[in-house]
Parts: structure tokens; sequence; C-alpha cells
């Protein structure tokens, strides 16, 4: 039964990735920005943060509000970086990031501030959207995020409620 159990885990996971990618096709057009390619990817990697916050409700919660800082501290470290470019060119955004980490690790510190990892995650996504993104800006990168984000999050928590629930079914049918 435990084969089974794994099978249909695997089954629904797979479904539940289907269902993501049919979800930005849907979507993607509406987006502010990317909308001719769309953000499969940022969800993807929402989508693991989940699983490395803990699997619970309260570990996705965490995520999330890791996301709107991540997203948050980027705009700060663009618009540090573009002040210290004034003066040095090539350390602006070196020192800018090396400012924002050294905020950033306080938030461990902090109760449902403190999965840092969900706030580099979303950093890198959201350096990726404003460096490759044609017409990216702050406020379109945070929504299009935003959007991807939670949906990689609710899909994290429907992956590990359905694959309980398929695998309690299964364990009292065997």
């Amino acid at each position: 039964m435990k084969n089974l159990s794994f099978a249909a885990g695997s089954a629904w996971t797979a479904l539940l990735a289907f269902v993501i990618v049919c979800i930005d096709q849907l979507i993607k057009g509406y987006m502010p920005i990317g909308s001719e390619k769309g953000f499969t990817y940022v969800a993807f990697v929402a989508w693991a943060v989940y699983f490395f916050s803990g699997c619970t409700w309260k570990g996705g919660v965490r995520a999330a509000i890791g996301y709107v800082i991540g997203i948050v501290f980027s705009i700060g470290i663009m618009l540090l970086a573009g002040m210290f470019a004034s003066s040095t060119v090539f350390f602006a955004i070196p020192l800018a990031v090396f400012f924002a980490v050294f905020l950033i690790l306080y938030l461990e510190k902090v109760p449902w501030a403190d999965l840092i990892p969900a706030l580099f995650v979303a950093a890198g996504c959201y350096f990726g959207i404003m460096t490759y993104v044609q017409d990216a800006a702050f406020g379109t990168a945070a929504y299009v995020e935003i959007i991807y984000g939670f949906i990689g999050l609710l899909f994290g928590w429907i992956t590990v409620t359905g694959k309980t629930f398929f695998a309690k079914i299964i364990l009292r049918r065997g």
C-alpha cells in the first residue's frame, strides 16, 4: 500500500504542476509585464519555498511574509545602489547588498518574519524580473511576483494537503 500511496502522491503533484502551467497560460496576458513569456518559474520556486518552510499553514504564511519583505528589501537595494552610484560605480550594488543583508539577518529575531531563505528567494526572483523582463518597474515586478509567488505557496499547501488525504484513503483501504 505504501507504493500505491507514493504513486498517488506523485500523480497528485504532477497534476498540480500541470495546473500551474495552465494557470500561467491563462493569466500571463493580464500581467502588466512579461505577458509574452509568463512567470511559471516564480510559482515553481515559491512552491519549493513552501516545502522548506515546514509544510504547514504557519510556514506558508511566514513564507508569504518573507516574499513581501524580500521584495521590499530588493527595491531598497536598488534605490540605495542608485545613491551609491554617484560616488562609486563599481561598489554601488555590492555596498547596497551588504547593508540590506546586514539588516535582513536581524529579521531572524522577529517572529513571522524569520524565514530568511524566503526573503532571499523572493529577492532573487525580483532581481531576475527587474533584470530580464522588458519594461519592468518596481511596482509591476512586485505585482507579478506577489501573484505568482502566492500561487506557488498555495500550491505547496494544496500538494501537502492532497497527498495526506490520498495517503489516508489508501492506507485505510489496505
